[in-house]
């Protein structure tokens, strides 16, 4: 494994154990890990988790964290565990040693989860996978200049994560060593689309005669979906709810046109 596929390497261990007629308990595990090591990358804490790492290797002992409270993350809290107890037994009992390795950096991102006491974000995490929502992005900006500042600023920015500029999905790419900062476009976002429009073909649950009407209707819904279909003028939309960061945006699934062909 290199540092850039230290979070994604482990997938495979995972995928080697994925079947078909596996219990629902082994795919709520095998699930929970998948989905961690893409939390720690979506969230752009490759670093962090790096550091982690080396503190375990040279012997530190942290912390567990501050349990949460009873309810569903006390339920998160439980399914780790048990998840933490599952890959132990595997990295047991294995003879690979790349496969062992593997097995470690997975119970190390379960490990910094708990340790760091990242429940809450990482339970509201699994519910943004769960409803299928658009790309996970960790901050929205207005401006390209507003965004470059921010970055420019960021004691510590994300080692790779995405972000919203003027409602255009941008990457965060930052290379501790040479300071390196950059805001490249991207296009998670057109492939989303392409791949929603196939699996929900749009049926608008709202209809606007303008982006103006559509904004404020927006704006001034107490409580959101993830996402939800809705027609401008005769044009479909996606209006798009991103929760840890409070922002909402509407997103045309005229983007997506030329996207469907390329997977």
């Amino acid at each position: 494994m290199t540092r850039h596929t230290l979070l994604s390497d482990p997938q495979e261990v995972i995928g080697k154990r994925w079947s078909e007629d596996q219990s629902p308990e082994q795919a709520r595990i095998l699930g929970l890990a998948r989905d961690a090591l893409l939390f720690v990358s979506a969230t752009g804490q490759r670093y962090r988790f790096e550091d982690f790492r080396k503190n375990l290797q040279a012997g530190a002992h942290p912390s567990a964290g501050a349990s949460p409270a009873p309810g569903r993350l006390a339920e998160l809290e439980a399914r780790l565990s048990r998840t933490e107890a599952f890959f132990t037994k595997l990295r047991d009992e294995t003879d690979s040693a790349g496969e062992r390795e593997q097995l470690q950096v997975i119970l190390d991102t379960l490990r910094f989860i708990s340790s760091t006491g990242q429940y809450k974000a990482f339970g509201e995490y699994l519910e943004h996978v769960e409803a299928g929502a658009a790309p996970y992005v960790i901050a929205s900006f207005e401006t390209r200049e507003e965004a470059e500042s921010w970055l420019r600023k960021h004691p510590s920015p994300p080692a790779s994560a995405n972000v919203l500029i003027a409602n255009d999905y941008h990457d965060v790419l930052y290379d501790r060593e040479t300071n390196s900062r950059r805001l490249p476009r991207n296009r998670d976002l057109e492939y989303y689309l392409a791949e929603l429009k196939r699996e929900e073909p749009p049926v608008a649950a709202a209809s606007f005669s303008s982006l103006e009407e559509a904004q404020a209707w927006l704006k001034a819904q107490p409580a959101l979906a993830r996402w939800t279909w809705i027609s401008i003028a005769g044009d479909l939309y996606l209006a798009a709810y991103h929760p840890n960061i409070g922002h909402r945006a509407l997103y045309p699934l005229s983007m997506a046109e030329g996207y469907e062909l390329e997977r």
